[in-house]
């Protein structure tokens, strides 16, 4: 248990927490003999891209030899799965990406195979009679062909460079102390946690729940889990909402604490049931009118009941009342319907009077209230009262409806695009009236004032130029699980003249056939070319050739030289063409890799992996990513984490192009915020931009833009500071604020 705490931990925070065992009867040896082994296991964590900081190696330096292998042996395991070389990476074509056949050559290469095979020479026969031909009846089609031994074995080793991702590892404090953090982290969260981060607060919750706790628990999903590990603990539960109650059964049956799915209620045991209706009549006693929320889940209210049986209680009536409603018996006016008759009359000063009384709701409804306004008062008064109630509005809510309003107010007549929490992604054309560009100008202005009135003063702020253009985390649904995973929206420089992509999958009884393919598109969105098992060479790159099943898991590959590419946009996809899903499948995950023009190495070098990310939505086509050329001829991606519908089987590439290219633009041509916006609120910047001779703070105008500086990449400061950024530097002063990718969310102000 204490392995697996550990290794939450080092995926959360890049901190190995403070090793211990020096003495010789726990460890067999002798303690300040790891200065060898520490050096050692340094240079294993360099094979993965990996490396101890200078803290963390003199530590380990101060530990037993034995303490010091213990500690690498379990490190090297857990690094090793967060950039994904705990599984073997074959490659259909054993010396890919050299030697990589035309794709027609190599299907009459497997039918000459398949003839020379008593075993298979008659059904391809008779196939190939009948004017079509199934590749997978083919022998030599689908399935590796050698070992991969053999395929080490013929490949060069890789030769180390410059450009090869190194991801330090920083000394934490012990185990109970860095668990204790995270915990409070987690569970204070001001976002949505990602389905993985929320079962990482559930284990941690369950070890913490008798401990400090966040001063406040604003996400419901979070406290749903917070709950449940208090219900087990006896202490007292966070209910302030009906809902809060129906959340909580849900993590008790194991279902989904967002809602989002249905829950089938098991059959709790009494100090549960007692529990759950106690918690129900507390909140409807102290607020009768949050009956009116029951209505949003009438039907897994009703479920719930037949599991509590209220009627066994009579000394919590409020609790029945709930029920009562969702069965029809007792009438309790929701919100939302009172708004919707005041909508059907026109009423628009009347609803804004009403939706001020649920200041979330409001700032929701803010657009259509702006587009059925029948006149400029009416706008003024939607506009005045968002300014009003806007302190009452989560920081994550106020951003949201700001960069709406950012694209709003582009007025460009691109589609709209919807994504739902599992990154199924959709675009529909806009037919929405246009609103006033000056009330839109309005409205993002008071926003901009209450987020700066929220946001702390950094005091010296020293920024990582590659953050700036990272989109601020306004959900952790927007983000994979992975390694060197951005939220989406992010904008990311691709350095490198090799780009590799690699999608690993493993089935977990069916069949399974993913395919990777990447899309090529022009400067118009319009279709170049593609690479796929149907197209396995274009210009400029080479596919790695088709695998069509995962019982001991499966690799394919995509490489492209940057140089040689025609178009601008690449596209890379994973497209399920038979068998189980990716919420389905035991393991799957899809990656990129960076190498310089004269690197060789195997088709997986975890030093090159840039990003490594879970492929666990429900659709059927993959779309994690895509890269764009710019004008100043660099590529750079924009992180996508979306997923299309497709179809129940045999999606490929060439039947999707156009559904693909659409969503691609539409995320493409939307305008995130990012950090360098909250940078700018922050310190009263305009801008934050790379520094020159003018400006050597990289910062213009304002009274507070001097005390931002722009990190080198080398020196750290000697003072204390607040620092943001992609990694964490080595030497930063002890009493500084960091924040990197894995506590991003720490930005966005409650």
């Amino acid at each position: 248990m204490a392995h697996s705490l550990e290794q939450l931990v080092i995926r959360h925070t890049h901190r190995l927490p403070s090793p211990k065992g020096s003495t010789g009867a726990s460890t067999g040896g002798s303690a300040g003999q790891g200065a060898v082994a520490a050096r050692q296991f340094d240079a294993a964590l360099a094979s993965v891209g990996f490396k101890l900081s200078a803290e963390l190696l003199a530590r380990l330096s101060e530990l037993s030899e034995a303490a010091v292998v213990h500690t690498a042996t379990r490190t090297l395991r857990t690094v090793g799965e967060m950039v994904g070389d705990h599984v073997r990476h074959n490659a259909y074509f054993i010396d890919f990406p050299a030697n990589v056949p035309d794709t027609e050559e190599f299907w009459m290469r497997c039918v000459a195979k398949a003839l020379g095979d008593d075993t298979s020479r008659e059904n391809v026969l008779t196939q190939l009679a009948h004017g079509v031909l199934d590749l997978l009846s083919l022998p030599a089609y689908g399935r590796y062909q050698h070992t991969y031994e053999e395929m080490l074995a013929a490949q060069d080793e890789l030769i180390a460079a410059a450009g090869d991702r190194v991801t330090v590892l920083h000394l934490g404090r012990d185990l109970d102390d860095e668990l204790t953090d995270l915990y409070l982290a987690l569970a204070g969260s001001t976002t949505p946690l990602g389905e993985e981060h929320l079962a990482d607060l559930q284990v941690l919750a369950e070890r913490c729940a008798l401990g400090p706790q966040p001063e406040t628990i604003p996400v419901r999903e979070i406290r749903a889990v917070v709950n449940e590990a208090r219900l087990g603990v006896g202490a007292d539960l966070l209910l302030d909402t009906v809902v809060d109650v129906l959340r909580l059964a849900c993590a008790l049956s194991g279902g989904d604490v967002t809602l989002r799915e249905p829950t089938r209620f098991r059959a709790l045991p009494r100090p549960a049931r007692r529990a759950l209706l106690a918690g129900l009549d507390a909140v409807v006693a102290a607020n009768p009118a949050k009956l009116a929320d029951v209505h949003a889940y009438r039907e897994p209210f009703k479920r719930l009941g037949e599991r509590l049986h209220p009627h066994e209680y009579p000394r919590w009536p409020h609790a029945a009342d709930v029920f009562a409603v969702a069965r029809g018996e007792k009438e309790a006016r929701s919100l939302d319907s009172r708004f919707e008759e005041l909508l059907d009359a026109f009423d628009v000063l009347g609803a804004v009077r009403l939706l001020e009384s649920a200041p979330g709701k409001l700032f929701r409804a803010l657009d259509l209230l702006l587009r059925i306004a029948a006149d400029q008062e009416q706008r003024d008064a939607v506009v005045a009262a968002a300014a009003r109630v806007a302190p009452k509005v989560s920081g994550r809510v106020v951003l949201s409806v700001r960069e709406h309003f950012h694209n709003r107010e582009r007025e460009t007549d691109e589609p709209r695009i919807f994504v739902n929490r599992k990154g199924r992604a959709w675009v529909t054309p806009d037919h929405r009236p246009s609103i006033p560009a000056a009330d839109c100008d309005r409205l993002i202005a008071a926003l901009d004032d209450e987020l700066r009135r929220r946001l702390p003063d950094p005091g010296r702020l020293l920024i990582d130029p590659d953050v700036l253009d990272v989109a601020l985390p306004l959900s952790g649904r927007a983000t994979a699980a992975g390694l060197g995973v951005l939220p989406r929206g992010s904008v990311s420089v691709v350095d490198g003249e090799q780009l590799r992509f690699f999608v690993y999958w493993k089935e977990t009884e069916d069949r399974t056939d993913f395919d990777l393919a990447a899309l090529l598109l022009h400067a118009d969105y319009s279709t170049d070319c593609w690479l796929s098992y149907t197209s396995l060479t274009a210009i400029g790159g080479e596919h790695s050739g088709d695998v069509t099943e995962a019982p001991d898991g499966a690799s394919e590959f995509i490489n492209l030289s940057l140089d040689r590419v025609r178009g601008s946009f690449i596209v890379p996809q994973v497209n399920i063409f038979a068998g189980e899903g990716f919420d389905e499948v035991e393991e799957s995950f899809f990656g990129f890799m960076l190498r310089d023009g004269e690197q060789k190495g195997r088709p997986f070098e975890p030093r090159t992996v840039r990003m490594k990310s879970e492929l666990r939505g429900t659709g059927r086509v993959a779309l994690p990513l895509v890269f764009r050329r710019g004008d100043d001829g660099r590529w750079r991606a924009k992180w996508l984490h979306l997923y299309l519908k497709g179809i129940p089987s045999a999606n490929r590439v060439e039947e999707n192009q156009v559904s693909v290219s659409k969503v691609v633009r539409a995320l493409v041509e939307r305008e995130q915020l990012t950090v360098a916006y909250l940078v700018g609120l922050m310190t009263g910047a305009t801008k934050v931009a790379e520094p020159t001779a003018a400006d050597p703070s990289g910062a213009e105008a304002g009274a507070k833009a001097a005390e931002v500086e722009l990190w080198d990449g080398e020196s750290v400061p000697d003072g204390p500071v607040t620092y943001i950024g992609l990694e964490r530097p080595e030497g930063l002063h002890p009493d500084s604020r960091v924040v990197t990718l894995g506590n991003l969310r720490d930005l966005i102000p409650g």
